[in-house]
C-alpha cells in the first residue's frame, strides 16, 4: 500500500472589498505569520480602475498583501506587494518599510481578470519578490525567518477608495507539487 502524500496547507481563497470612502479591506483580523516566504495568486477586477481626485496621487502606491517583519509594526520593518491603475496598466511593486523607511520598486504589470503568482522571500538582509517569474529585490532589517503580522489590502494614502474596490487572493503552497 502506498503512503498517501499530504498536501501543504493553504488558506482559502478570500474576496476582499475596500468599500468606497475607506482605506481598509472588510477582511481585516490581526493575525500572527511566521514564514519565510509568502506565495499567493491574486486576480483584479476592473474595480481597480480609479482616477484619483487629486492627480498628484494617481501615482501613490495601494497596499496588496504581505506582512510586517523583524518583531517590529508595519512602518518599522515590513514586506508586502503594493499596486496603482497608473498609466492605463494595473501595476505591481515592491512596498517595504525599512527601520522606518519606505521604500517601492516596480515589479511588473498584471492583467485585470487572470491570476497573478506573487511571491515574497525573506532572505538574509533582503526580500525578494517576484511576480510571474519577475523579481526585484530590496533589503531587510532582520535575518531568519519572517516573524510578525498579516498585512491585507489597502487603499491609499492621502485618498480613501473612491469606489468599492474587490480583490480576490489565495495563498498558495510554499512548494509546487
Amino acid at each position: 500500500m502506498v503512503p498517501k502524500q499530504e498536501q501543504p496547507q493553504v488558506d482559502r481563497e478570500a474576496i476582499y472589498t475596500i468599500k468606497e470612502g475607506f482605506h481598509y479591506a472588510d477582511i481585516n483580523s490581526y493575525k500572527r505569520r511566521t514564514t519565510d516566504r509568502l506565495r499567493f495568486s491574486v486576480v483584479f477586477d476592473s474595480t481597480a480602475i480609479y482616477t484619483t481626485a487629486d492627480p498628484d496621487n494617481q501615482g501613490d502606491i495601494n497596499k496588496l498583501y504581505g506582512l510586517s517583519d523583524c518583531g517590529s509594526a508595519h512602518h518599522t520593518n515590513s514586506a508586502r506587494f503594493g499596486w496603482r491603475w497608473y498609466n492605463g496598466k494595473l501595476e505591481l511593486h515592491a512596498y517595504t518599510y525599512f527601520n522606518n523607511e519606505r521604500n517601492a520598486a516596480y515589479v511588473g504589470s498584471v492583467t485585470l481578470g487572470e491570476p497573478a503568482i506573487c511571491e515574497i522571500r525573506m532572505e538574509n538582509k533582503k526580500y525578494v519578490f517576484y511576480l510571474n517569474g519577475k523579481s526585484v529585490s530590496l533589503p531587510r532589517a532582520c535575518t531568519g525567518t519572517g516573524e510578525g503580522y498579516q498585512l491585507y489590502p489597502y487603499f491609499g494614502g492621502d485618498e480613501t477608495a473612491p469606489h468599492d474596490v474587490t480583490i480576490t487572493i489565495r495563498e498558495l503552497p510554499e512548494v509546487m507539487i
